[in-house]
């Protein structure tokens, strides 16, 4: 049984290219993201990859790069469920902000923890702690009982809600999560147990 689960990171979004936190705004890939999402579908593709269903946000740069993987796949009939529980970390108050503008104005110390604690949340916002609480029950119900039993499946989503995913897998800890980072477009292709632990991981990169 192959219990696969491929995890990508939406392509380069043009608020990612002007250096604004976006959380839950919806701007759309780059010209830059499009070739990301591509590349990704290729590499999946040279593996002899493909998928019984897909799982993606409820924003538009993670739909389309799940849309754009599944092209390079000649998958582009498969079931594909939407659901904001894999949405990006919300920013609050700071989502529109130039990063440089909110280190300007809340001095560069604050924004550092905003930005990587743990368990600290923006005003108005989430923590990435508040993320895992959103995005984990989700996997768990929803996803995880696929892939055990059996099920290829493919997440395109976001770079928070994606180290939500790889703390559990790879058993990081909330010392340690903060400063691991997922790069646009990079497949992480894990391999499960039948007890839901990792057999393998391999990383696409270029």
């Amino acid at each position: 049984m192959d219990r696969l689960l491929v995890l990508v990171r939406h392509g380069q979004s043009d608020w990612n290219l002007k250096n604004l936190f976006t959380g839950w705004k919806d701007p759309d890939l780059t010209e830059k993201g499009v070739d990301e999402a591509r590349t990704a579908g290729r590499r999946l593709k040279d593996l002899g990859l493909s998928f019984d269903v897909a799982y993606t946000s409820a924003l538009t740069r993670a739909q389309n790069t799940c849309t754009l993987i599944l092209e390079e796949l000649g998958q582009t009939g498969l079931a594909t469920v939407r659901d904001q529980a894999l949405n990006e970390r919300d920013y609050g108050d700071l989502s529109g902000l130039n990063k440089d503008d909110a280190r300007a104005r809340w001095g560069e110390e604050q924004v550092h923890v905003w930005r990587r604690s743990y368990d600290v949340s923006p005003p108005g916002g989430e923590s990435l702690k508040d993320t895992v609480a959103r995005v984990l029950p989700y996997y768990c119900q929803e996803i995880l009982p696929r892939v055990l039993r059996g099920e290829r499946v493919l997440v395109a989503a976001h770079g928070n809600s994606l180290r939500a995913l790889v703390m559990v897998l790879d058993r990081l800890t909330p010392k340690t999560i903060p400063s691991m980072e997922l790069d646009t477009g990079v497949p992480l292709v894990y391999r499960l147990n039948a007890d839901s632990t990792v057999a393998s991981k391999q990383v696409l990169a270029g």
